[in-house]
């Protein structure tokens, strides 16, 4: 690990302020709405289905700007893009306050959709690589870490906000948090440092390590294999315990199942950072869907039982924490650093369109067929992953 010396003055500062904004980004934007979002249908006299629509409309928009917010980052670093999101972030939770017509509340939501494009994982991503170049993959995997602890912040906190202040007070604190506390983290504690090997592709760096160019089918497989993997946590995630309680466990133990998803993927994080830094990130990739494919069988073996409940949410929990990884780790060994985050924009913009649609996509599915369709229909998208992960080929290395 670093020296307290690196986390305070040196380049290993951008883990530590990252690592405190994510937990406050994502526990304020993305893990709120499954409590906040029917008080506020409740309130306004709206569908559960629009009202929720609005947080998928924010996906949708966060995909088609990925790739923008991106390059911006490689130009300008994440000092400057990232305290604009978290600024954009605070005046869209606010907003969402007053939007009494729909098309304000969707508004407000394709704004949010902005501010989680340059507030999440993604710009996190690139701003690593912008700082670590070559040598992000351990910074990134650290960052996880803290981001794995956001919903076991969020829901409390939000649960506890909600009965204090309702839902309008509960947005307009976590406006306050995001503008008084991410954003001049973000833009003052950032380091502004550019590794050599992050240069932009107008200004190539001499790189020792042979890597893929980040146009024609590889970067085609990767980008369809990590948006086919974003379908299973975005559809499961509103569906399963769901699912669960329709085959007959009681809801005690849903939940229970259910509260052992966070800490597999901590644990699998740890497990990473300990045992696997020699492994490339995509055989690490490679054995993360094949482990969630083991799940899925799991399932259709024994049946929806608790324990094999309970095993499918372990072994989810930790594909997915190690497929977060390979998120920033894999486009990273294969593409180099060079233009890192322009292609970690264009990755996460389809992966971002897919989370949006996974939700929406999986209701429909559950209302016109069964419970072991929607679970064969998630089930295919991650094997479409898994064949993408397995289609890539490895950079040969330089001769000497």
């Amino acid at each position: 690990m670093p020296a307290l010396r690196d986390l305070i003055a040196g380049p290993w500062r951008a883990v530590l302020v990252l690592g405190i904004t994510q937990i406050l980004a994502w526990g304020t934007i993305f893990y709120p709405p499954v409590l906040t979002v029917p008080l506020i249908a409740d309130a306004r006299g709206w569908s559960m289905s629009f009202a929720m629509g609005g947080f998928s409309l924010a996906l949708l928009t966060a995909g088609l700007v990925s790739p923008r917010v991106g390059r911006l980052i490689d130009r300008h670093g994440g000092h400057w893009v990232m305290p604009i999101g978290s600024l954009l972030a605070a005046l869209g939770l606010a907003l969402l306050v007053y939007a009494a017509h729909p098309a304000a509340y969707l508004a407000v939501w394709a704004l949010l959709g902005v501010a989680t494009a340059a507030t999440l994982y993604d710009p996190a991503f690139a701003t690593l690589g912008r700082i670590f170049g070559v040598a992000a993959r351990r910074p990134i995997t650290v960052l996880t870490l803290a981001g794995g602890f956001a919903s076991t912040v969020s829901w409390p906190v939000t649960h506890l906000l909600l009965d204090a202040v309702g839902w309008q007070g509960t947005y307009l604190v976590y406006a306050a948090v995001l503008a008084l506390l991410a954003a001049p983290l973000h833009a003052f504690a950032l380091p502004r440092r550019r590794a050599d090997s992050a240069l932009p592709p107008d200004q190539p760096a001499q790189a020792s390590t042979a890597v893929l160019p980040s146009t024609g089918w590889s970067f085609l497989l990767v980008a369809a294999a990590f948006a086919a993997y974003a379908f299973v946590p975005s559809g499961l995630s509103a569906h399963l315990l769901a699912i669960f309680g329709r085959a007959g466990i009681d809801a005690a133990t849903v939940v229970a199942i259910g509260a052992l998803f966070g800490p597999a993927q901590v644990a699998a994080r740890i497990g990473e950072l300990v045992f696997a830094r020699g492994i490339h990130p995509l055989q690490l990739a490679r054995f993360a869907v094949a482990m969630l494919l083991a799940a899925f069988a799991l399932l259709a073996l024994v049946g929806l039982s608790v324990p094999a409940a309970a095993g499918f949410a372990v072994m989810f929990g930790m594909a997915n924490g190690l497929l977060t990884i390979a998120r920033g780790a894999v486009p990273l060994a294969l593409f180099g650093a060079a233009g890192y985050g322009r292609i970690i924009g264009r990755i996460g913009g389809p992966y971002l369109v897919m989370q949006a649609i996974a939700p929406l996509a999986l209701a429909f599915v559950a209302e016109r067929t069964s419970d072991p369709m929607v679970l064969a229909v998630v089930a295919a998208f991650a094997a479409i992953s898994f064949i993408g992960f397995v289609a890539v080929r490895r950079p040969k290395p330089r001769p000497d």
